[in-house]
């Protein structure tokens, strides 16, 4: 497995991102190991709360959450996924499997040890963060999820991520900064867009991101199917609070809490809500989505 590593001048000086680096050498599913990047502030011995973002973003999409989280006293960790961010980027994009993103992350908890966790997932950021809760439910103290599933290829595909996966397959450019500001309500600025852009200097960089749309598992056959449909079947058991805020503008996931309201047993009285925001709450309301962290943690 060959890995690219995007050169560190490429984050310099990111607006509104002051966050020291950490990483974590993780094995890469094939040969050899893999450096993942990660977020780690507030204090060690504080509640952790768990950031997963998605496709093609990075932890960069979570900068207006942490600092309340941290005030608020819990030590937040907002790792990059392979592929994404700081972390290492493998060139090929048959290097990237649905299996093998749960397995890097479930490994660099491992490595630091995490349990009693505060789940926060978007996009991938659920479809990896909710096939983990299926599997190891005792590491969760309780789980938010923001405009996104667990697809277990039972129900129909949206006109709009097909012509999504379209996209991101053939396109000769994958521009991160443009599709963001295409999947919020708000402005994006400038500087923010190149921020979004950074991890990826070249095409080289960008397999992790265009392999993700085809790994959505859409198809009963797809591998991926019997493991999520297990760990799906495992969360209508979940009787943890597990609450669900979606960006309601969001075309393809802005209805999608429903399904997981309905099925997981702990959703049963919590304040759900729908929004003003896009696919990338974060980005349009990272601010309140914090703040009703923090009230419902409390």
């Amino acid at each position: 497995m060959h890995a690219l590593r995007t050169p560190d001048e490429r984050f310099a000086d990111l607006p509104g991102y002051p966050f020291e680096p950490h990483w974590a050498t993780i094995d890469s599913g094939g040969d050899g190991t893999l450096r993942m990047h990660y977020v780690d502030e507030g204090p060690r011995d504080g509640a952790v709360v768990l950031l997963l973002h998605g496709e093609p973003t990075w932890s960069y999409l979570y900068r207006t959450m942490i600092p309340p989280l941290v005030d608020a006293g819990y030590r937040v960790l907002a790792p990059d996924l392979i592929g994404f961010g700081k972390s290492d980027k493998p060139t090929a994009i048959a290097d990237y499997t649905y299996q093998r993103h749960v397995d890097w992350v479930v490994g660099w908890m491992d490595i630091l040890g995490l349990n009693d966790i505060t789940l926060f997932g978007q996009d991938w950021g659920s479809l990896i963060g909710l096939r983990i809760a299926g599997e190891q439910p005792d590491r969760f103290a309780r789980i938010v999820i923001a405009n996104g599933f667990l697809p277990t290829a039972q129900h129909g595909t949206p006109l709009a991520f097909r012509a999504w996966r379209a996209f991101a397959t053939r396109t000769p450019i994958f521009p991160a900064g443009r599709l963001v500001q295409a999947a919020t309500v708000t402005k994006v600025g400038r500087e923010v867009r190149a921020a979004y852009d950074a991890p990826f200097p070249s095409r080289k960089f960008q397999a992790g991101a265009r392999a993700f749309p085809r790994l959505v598992p859409t198809e009963p056959d797809d591998v991926a199917v019997p493991a999520n449909r297990a760990a799906w079947d495992a969360l209508g058991r979940f009787d943890r609070p597990f609450l669900a805020i979606f960006g309601q503008n969001d075309p393809i996931l802005g209805k999608g809490d429903r399904p997981l309201i309905e099925h997981i047993p702990g959703a049963k009285g919590q304040p759900h809500d729908r929004i003003r925001g896009g696919h990338f709450i974060q980005e349009d309301a990272g601010p309140e989505l914090a703040a009703r962290m923090i009230d419902w943690m409390s």
